[in-house]
């Protein structure tokens, strides 16, 4: 994507943000994956950022931000806009340093971010329905009272904060070819990649953002950040509209390629985290495993995926990990005709039964105007054990004479 950035963040900037952040952030565990190390080839490892405090990596660039505050700003206090990890970043990083926040959210944030964020000692205001609005609120805010506006990504102080994950990452997987990371505003991988391109010259740093709020893509071909116009994700934690001036020029430069996944992709990567990592990671944060699990042979390892965050609310987690099992082949639903005569039910759920799948529901009925007279029509619903079982299962059904009208 080219090789001469204006670099606005230095090596020796990560460096010094890392012993900064001694004591501070966590040094989160490199965790092997068995299962997706088969699929790549050889080894990948999951950077585990969700583990991290507040959980998720905007604690380091927050507190790194907030540290080089003067006397007089950290008295006039700071304020942010967030959907969920970075007010919880500020507020945790404010509460360390002793200055007051400010944290504008949107009315429709998760309530575990929210209560979180509160838990910190930060002043919490919902306002609006998306970030772009709560951040127009902070910087009203700020503009009124004084208060620093500490941006989630568009500062050198934030990226260098962001880039020890980058540090870490090279100094737990010395021999790394492939780091992919999900980018929102592109605060972390401009930072990652800035740590790289001295301790990993040739690893590539791999950004994935979600295909239905991807900026980057346009971006980087018009040359300049630019704004989209974005449709709902599941990922909110990268839902962010237009780039950041700052991760730019090193993005830009530094990072090799910017992929984007489909939500479909999202649910199925949140659920393998889940059954095969033991690990509870917020849609955005599983972006990256979300692009190797897309394509597998495309990433040269060892490989690292970074799992940037995993604060994520139990009701989006159910729904997740339903749509997940749906698109894995773990759910079926069908409607089956059938000739109105005792005993067909029963048979269909016999077969049903014979072939190994668990019936969830089960709806009958006689009355449509799509129905011939003497049919009836049976709707299940089905947990099956795969894309291949589901197959199988529809070919049972229709050898046996009953139609199946739709799956």
């Amino acid at each position: 994507m080219g090789t001469s950035p204006a670099y606005q963040v230095e090596f020796a900037d990560i460096t010094a943000a890392a012993t900064l952040l001694e004591g501070v952030a966590l040094r989160t565990p490199l965790s092997p994956s068995q299962d997706l190390a088969a699929k790549v080839g050889g080894p990948v490892w999951l950077k585990c950022e969700n583990l991290q405090r507040t959980g998720s990596f905007k604690i380091r660039g927050a507190y790194v931000r907030m540290h080089a505050l003067s006397a007089a700003e950290r008295t006039a206090g700071v304020v942010a806009a967030s959907a969920g990890n970075h007010g919880q970043g500020v507020a945790l990083a404010a509460k360390l340093l002793k200055i007051p926040a400010t944290v504008f959210m949107p009315r429709l944030a998760a309530l575990p971010k929210v209560a979180a964020t509160r838990s910190h000692g930060a002043d919490v205001w919902l306002t609006g329905d998306t970030l772009d609005e709560a951040l127009a609120e902070a910087a009203e805010f700020a503009d009124r009272t004084g208060a620093v506006f500490v941006h989630p990504f568009d500062h050198p102080l934030v990226v260098a904060g962001q880039g020890t994950v980058g540090l870490e990452v090279c100094a737990q997987a010395p021999d790394v070819r492939t780091v992919l990371v999900p980018t929102g505003g592109g605060g972390l991988i401009a930072g990652v990649a800035a740590a790289a391109r001295e301790l990993a010259p040739a690893a590539k740093v791999v950004g994935v953002q979600a295909a239905e709020f991807a900026a980057w893509p346009a971006s980087l071909i018009a040359g300049h950040p630019v704004r989209i116009t974005a449709k709902p994700t599941i990922a909110d934690g990268i839902a962010v509209p237009r780039p950041g001036e700052v991760p730019f020029a090193l993005i830009s430069g530094l990072v090799d390629e910017m992929l984007t996944v489909s939500e479909d992709a999202l649910a199925r990567a949140l659920l393998h985290c889940l059954e095969r990592a033991k690990q509870v990671v917020e849609p955005a944060g599983v972006a990256g495993v979300a692009a190797l699990l897309n394509n597998p042979s495309r990433f040269e390892p060892p490989v690292v995926c970074v799992l940037s965050g995993g604060n994520i609310d139990p009701l989006l987690l159910l729904h997740v990990i339903q749509h997940g099992l749906a698109a894995t082949g773990r759910y079926l639903s069908i409607r089956v005709r059938l000739v109105d005569r005792p005993g067909v039910l029963a048979e269909v759920l016999g077969l049903v039964a014979e072939h190994g799948c668990n019936v969830l529901d089960v709806e009958h009925s006689r009355i449509s105007g799509a129905l011939a007279l003497g049919e009836v029509e049976v709707a299940l619903r089905l947990e099956t054990r795969g894309l291949r079982h589901q197959a199988e299962v529809l070919e049972a059904l229709e050898a046996s004479g009953h139609h199946v009208i739709s799956a």
